[in-house]
């Protein structure tokens, strides 16, 4: 039994080496060095996350991992250096910025894909193109314009620059998504009588509400971790977003206050993961559409 079973082996080990396959023991060997080099990395990305668990619930954090403590200390200073206000300064600009970037995103969307543009092609080209201009780059004129009509210091005024470096991408995905949705419910909702916002509101953009899902939700993680550009147009203490806030926890020697900051990033976190845990079930269910017309 043991000659049949060498010679099964052997056999099975020049048929897969003529297929150009390795043989069995091989390859299970190279699948568990795999599966222990991407156990190695994993563990590499997720040691700055366990730091920042630990460090968040000890009083005495360090910039080393340490014994694991329960304390809601760092929260509660936290909350103390104005973190409730920063949040709330930082879900005002991000939700302003989201409301006026997917509203403009969509109706240039829906122009570009329903309508006859012309140059349509070298328009495209061109939103692209803005995707890539740097925010620096445009930062100064900017705040020039905004120091000539006293736009300073203003969180609507800065909500709107925010907006206007989501717009171009936004616009790009929007169109894509518009152009999956079949014409024949839009032509149907005409013979009904809908005008052209009214298909757009019931028919067009719930067919593409995931594609709206992520335009929103990648301007809202734009908006919410944004740094310069409020640190530049907005000087009023009260009125600094949390991105911005974060630099409290540096004392006049740069000594890092490890506790609090991480408390602190912890609640900087939580609403774009709530964002996320929200709209999942309709990013999950992907287009509807799709067996909505007969042949």
């Amino acid at each position: 039994m043991s000659v049949l079973t060498g010679v099964r082996r052997r056999e099975s080990a020049e048929n897969a080496a003529t297929r150009g396959e390795a043989p069995p023991g091989q390859s299970r060997r190279s699948r568990w060095v795999i599966n222990l080099i991407m156990g190695l990395i994993g563990i590499w990305f997720l040691l700055p996350l366990a730091w920042l668990l630990d460090a968040a619930f000890n009083p005495n954090a360090g910039p080393g991992l340490a014994s694991p403590q329960l304390s809601v200390t760092n929260f509660i200073g936290a909350f103390h250096t104005g973190a409730g206000r920063d949040i709330a300064n930082s879900l005002y600009l991000a939700i302003v910025s989201t409301l006026v970037t997917t509203a403009v995103s969509l109706l240039a969307g829906y122009s570009l894909s329903r309508r006859h543009v012309p140059f349509k092609g070298a328009v495209l080209v061109a939103v692209l193109f803005l995707t890539g201009l740097p925010v620096t780059m445009l930062l100064v004129p900017i705040y020039e314009m905004y120091v000539a009509f006293n736009w300073l210091n203003s969180p609507f005024w800065t909500s709107l620059v925010l907006a206007s470096t989501s717009v171009p991408f936004a616009i790009w995905l929007l169109k894509n998504f518009i152009d999956q949705v079949p014409r024949e419910f839009e032509e149907a909702a005409a013979i009904e009588g809908s005008g052209e916002l009214r298909t757009l509101w019931r028919v067009v953009i719930p067919l593409a509400l995931p594609g709206v899902l992520v335009s929103a939700i990648l301007t809202f993680i734009n908006a919410w971790g944004a740094f310069l550009i409020p640190l530049v147009l907005d000087s009023n203490p009260g009125q600094t977003p949390a991105a911005v806030g974060i630099y409290q926890f540096l004392d006049a020697n740069a000594q890092v206050q490890y506790g609090p900051l991480a408390a602190y990033s912890i609640l900087f976190s939580i609403p774009v993961l709530v964002l996320y845990l929200i709209s999942s079930r309709w990013l999950q269910g992907g287009f509807a559409f799709a067996g909505g017309i007969k042949g």
